[in-house]
């Protein structure tokens, strides 16, 4: 498949996808010029950069605290805002 009309987008969809599937591109025709290419798109997985978390990390300068800690402070938030405890 290497051209559909705007009309062979609704009919010809499975025969598209498999197009691009096989990494072919499809040019699209519109009454009767070519207005556009549908092509695949690139997969590129975003790696994930440790330096720049632990910068991140650093300028953050976050507070060390612990799980209980983290637990105790989000029990008083809760009791201060519902005035009820939730255990």
């Amino acid at each position: 498949m290497q051209f559909i009309t705007t009309t062979d987008l609704r009919t010809k969809t499975p025969e598209l996808i498999n197009t691009l599937k096989q990494n072919g591109e499809v040019s699209l025709i519109h009454r009767s010029k070519i207005v556009g290419i549908i092509k695949p798109v690139e997969n590129q997985p975003k790696l994930f950069d440790v330096k720049a978390f632990k910068r991140l990390v650093i300028d953050l300068n976050l507070p060390k605290t612990t799980y209980k800690q983290r637990e105790s402070i989000y029990r008083k938030h809760l009791m201060k805002k519902y005035g009820k405890n939730l255990s």
